[in-house]
C-alpha cells in the first residue's frame, strides 16, 4: 500500500493560532479552570511555531483520517472540583487528576480523526494481524499465546470497535505503523492549549457527544459539534480509549511536565474520554478511569493511534 500521506489544508477556525499561551486567565476569574498559580506558570511557558497548521488532515499508509497536533503545551489535570459536580465516589478519582500542571509536548503528532472503527480493526485481522509476532509486545504476545484473539464488537462497520484489550490495541497501533496516545498527548488533542474542560469547551453540552442514557455506540464523527480544536471526533462520549500509560495515583506530584510518558511499570492502563453511558463528570477530558489491566475488554472500550512523521 502506498505509504506516502496526502496532506490536506482545513480552515483557519479549525486551526487556532499557538503564540503566547493564555491558558486558564478568563477561566479562572469565572472558577472554571485551573489554580491561579498554575495558569500563571502556564503564561509563561510560550508554544513552539510550526509550519503545519493545528488540525491539518491526512491520510495515514492504511487510508485512515489523522488531524495534526502541533507541539505546544497546556495544563493538564484539574485544580479542583469547583462547577463540576463530581458523584459521591469520584474522590479518588479527583485525586489521580490533581494538581493541575502545565505539561510541554516538544514534538508534534498525528491522531486519529475518530476513534478505530469496527472496519479498520476488520483490516487488521483479515491481514494476519494476530500472526505476525512483529505487531506484538513481549506481554501482548504471551497474552495472545495464553488467551487466545478476543472477540471484538460493534454493531456496524462505522462504529467504533470495542471489546478489546490494551494488548489488542497495542498491536494494532504498531500494524498501523504508530502507537497509543500518551495520556498527556490524548488530554493535549482533545482540550488544547486552552485547557478546556470539554473538547468544545468549559461548558457541558449533552448535543455534542454520545453520553448520559445512550442506549449503545454511534457511527464515529456523528456528533461534529463536539469535535475538539484539531477536529479529533469523540473524545468526549461514545467508547472510553485506551492510552499507553499506566497509572499511580502520585504519578501527577512526582512526574515529568515535558513529554511525560507516565510510569515505567503497574499494574492498571488509564482510559480516556468518557462513553455511551457516562455522565457529564466522567466526560471531561482530565477524567482518569483506572479500574482495568491491560487484559480486559469491554463493550464501552476503544481507542485510536498516534503516528508520527
Amino acid at each position: 500500500m502506498n505509504s506516502a500521506s496526502r496532506i490536506r489544508s482545513v480552515s483557519a477556525a479549525a486551526a487556532p493560532h499557538l503564540g503566547a499561551l493564555l491558558i486558564g486567565l478568563a477561566l479562572v476569574a469565572t472558577g472554571c479552570g485551573p489554580s491561579a498559580q498554575v495558569a500563571t506558570r502556564a503564561t509563561e511557558m510560550v508554544a513552539p511555531t510550526s509550519d503545519r497548521a493545528a488540525g491539518s488532515v491526512r491520510l495515514d499508509r492504511t487510508g485512515i483520517d489523522q488531524v495534526w497536533v502541533p507541539a505546544g503545551e497546556f495544563v493538564m489535570g484539574t485544580a479542583d472540583t469547583t462547577g463540576l459536580n463530581p458523584p459521591a465516589w469520584a474522590r479518588r478519582v479527583m485525586d489521580s487528576e490533581m494538581p493541575a500542571h502545565p505539561v510541554r509536548l516538544t514534538r508534534g503528532f498525528w491522531i486519529d480523526r475518530f476513534e478505530v472503527t469496527v472496519a479498520a480493526y476488520q483490516a487488521f485481522v483479515d491481514d494476519g494481524g494476530y500472526a505476525e509476532r512483529d505487531n506484538w509486545s513481549e506481554a501482548g504476545w504471551a497474552w495472545l499465546e495464553r488467551a487466545g484473539p478476543s472477540e471484538f464488537c460493534g454493531p456496524g462497520p462505522e462504529h467504533p470497535v470495542a471489546c478489546v484489550t490494551w494488548y489488542e490495541a497495542e498491536a494494532y497501533a504498531a500494524w498501523r505503523g504508530g502507537r497509543l496516545p500518551t495520556d498527556a498527548e490524548w488530554e493535549y488533542a482533545a482540550r488544547g492549549p486552552d485547557s478546556f474542560i470539554y473538547p468544545w469547551g468549559n461548558e457541558w453540552d449533552p448535543s455534542r457527544a454520545n453520553v448520559v442514557d445512550s442506549e449503545g455506540t454511534t457511527a464515529v464523527g456523528s456528533y461534529p459539534g463536539g469535535a475538539s480544536w484539531v477536529g479529533a471526533h469523540d473524545m468526549s462520549g461514545n467508547v472510553m480509549e485506551w492510552v499507553s500509560d499506566w497509572l499511580t495515583l502520585d504519578y501527577y506530584q512526582n512526574g515529568l511536565m515535558i513529554d511525560p510518558q507516565g510510569p515505567a511499570s503497574g499494574r492498571i492502563k488509564i482510559e480516556k474520554g468518557g462513553w455511551w453511558g457516562s455522565n457529564p463528570f466522567v466526560a471531561r477530558a482530565a477524567y482518569h478511569h483506572f479500574e482495568d489491566p491491560p487484559v480486559y475488554k469491554d463493550g464501552h472500550i476503544g481507542f485510536r493511534v498516534v503516528t508520527e512523521d
